[in-house]
């Protein structure tokens, strides 16, 4: 569902990724870790077409996403690590607004928000404005609505940042049953321990590369070591 072949990002004289290639199949999690300025973030940019590429070739879905960036973005959704909501909206017209840039048609989307209300405990918060929600509620505001056009493709930039116990335990649940449901996901994140338990695979990035890739059996057979950590130091130590 994701194929990225030589990817490369230059900002003049610094080069943010270099020769990035990746394939995430269907209903897979695969995490991305590494060191700040280790390239994640460039590259998950890349992927959903916030970024051109200094050269490289991505496919979302088979369609590609610089020649047909439309078609990729229908199937996908994006949580960046800084996510952006209209704080002055309630969130039934957050929920209105964003299915009608999908053109969701109106009884499918109450159909699907009705569901998803539910599922992120927001229902009794139809009609409070976006500032008026907690960070852990508006954490759950983001993915839903990521989530609102059924995206073939998920991808997250640390989602799991300054969540409570409560929340944090829903987004990875949801995310285990919808990649069950054929779901992508490709997230980014610094918490080690949720990667060990919720990825499928493991790509680890440093200074713009990919130096470790497999399942956490696997990285742990070539590189040894009990905990993921121990791998992470291990490969992306400048020493």
């Amino acid at each position: 569902m994701i194929k990225a072949i030589g990817l490369t990002k230059r900002y003049g004289d610094v080069e943010a990724l270099r020769d990035f290639s990746l394939e995430v199949p269907r209903g897979e999690i695969m995490a991305l870790v590494g060191p700040n300025g280790a390239g994640k973030t460039t590259a998950l940019k890349l992927i959903v077409g916030l970024l051109t590429p200094t050269r490289g070739e991505i496919w979302v879905g088979g369609y590609d996403v610089y020649r047909q960036p439309l078609d990729a973005k229908r199937i996908l959704g994006f949580v960046p690590d800084q996510p952006f909501l209209y704080e002055q909206l309630t969130v039934a017209e957050m929920i209105g607004f964003i299915g009608g840039m999908y053109r969701i048609d109106a009884n499918q989307l109450c159909a699907r928000a009705e569901v998803l209300f539910t599922t992120f405990g927001l229902a009794d918060r139809l009609h409070s404005r976006v500032s008026q929600l907690s960070y852990g509620m508006k954490s759950r505001l983001v993915l839903l609505v990521s989530l609102l056009h059924d995206p073939q493709v998920l991808i997250l930039d640390e989602p799991f940042f300054g969540l409570d116990p409560q929340t944090l335990r829903l987004m990875k649940q949801l995310l285990a049953d919808r990649v069950k449901q054929g779901m992508t996901v490709l997230l980014s994140t610094h918490q080690l321990p949720i990667v060990e338990d919720l990825a499928h695979r493991i790509a680890i990035l440093n200074r713009g590369q990919i130096v470790a890739l497999g399942t956490w059996a696997q990285l742990q057979q070539h590189h040894g070591g009990t905990r993921l950590e121990e791998i992470f130091f291990q490969v992306t130590d400048p020493a």
